[in-house]
């Protein structure tokens, strides 16, 4: 048997140090989110359901700032993947109205979104995997095809309902560009944002009619994109059969 090298002993210890550094990290920002969620988050989802006059006071007062709020209470929904987000989009085109309530939302879904992105690809699976189980994170690799990937990326994001918060964190994963992340991602998120800040504008001018024929036109397109997806998911699936699948990562946290 031979003795390990000087240099292989300190690089273990390397390995073991970063790997112990990696999860008090994750450790800490589970903690910090649960608090956040806890104590800011959910006391804002109950004080614009039991106020919304109120709450729409409290952020317009402030003018600038209040918009500066409301991305940022944008981003907090997005990073804190619990915390539903249809909710403040509706607040946000109450309070701003239905066209710049929806730009605002953009700006922060897109900040956030971003910002997932980029520390996904940088600390891997093991940051998604300390916010969802391996499960979850399995189901998405479909998204290995790199052919479709961001055909597949739009459609996810375009479709109300999908986990988009997760997905926020598995696209960190795949091979795509942050910028192209970003901008598939902007564009798909429009015809949801701007369907829910039009109900919180027409909220203040009961045009329900108005209301409801946005809300159908938006599920129209969602059901065309739940029909093509569940088309590729099939096709995934049979894949599958022959070849499975799993989603692992490069040392860069790319997919393979």
């Amino acid at each position: 048997m031979t003795a390990q090298s000087p240099l292989s002993q300190d690089t273990q210890q390397s390995i073991r140090r970063r790997r112990i550094v990696s999860i008090c990290c994750f450790l800490i920002m589970a903690a910090l989110f649960a608090v956040i969620t806890f104590f800011v988050g959910l006391p804002l989802i109950r004080q614009f359901q039991e106020s919304p006059e109120t709450f729409r006071d409290q952020i317009a007062s402030k003018g600038i700032g209040g918009k500066l709020i409301m991305i940022g209470i944008i981003v907090l929904q997005v990073v804190v993947a619990v915390i539903p987000g249809e909710p403040f989009e509706v607040a946000a085109g109450f309070i701003f109205g239905w066209a710049e309530g929806a730009l605002l939302c953009l700006i922060g879904s897109a900040l956030s979104g971003g910002l997932i992105f980029l520390a996904a690809r940088k600390w891997g699976v093991k940051l998604v995997e300390a916010f969802f189980p391996p499960e979850k994170i399995n189901r998405f690799s479909f998204m290995r095809n790199h052919k479709k990937l961001n055909l597949l990326m739009f459609i996810l994001f375009l479709i109300p309902g999908t986990p988009k918060d997760l997905i926020n964190y598995v696209a960190g994963l795949t091979p795509m560009k942050p910028l192209t992340f970003v901008g598939i991602t902007t564009l798909a998120r429009i015809p949801s944002v701007i369907s829910s800040t039009i109900s919180g504008h027409l909220a203040q001018e009961q045009e329900w009619i108005a209301a409801a024929i946005t809300y159908g036109i938006t599920a129209l397109i969602s059901i065309v994109c739940v029909l093509w997806y569940r088309h590729v998911s099939l096709e995934e699936k049979q894949q599958k059969n022959e070849s499975p699948a799993v989603i692992t990562t490069t040392q860069e946290g790319s997919v393979e």
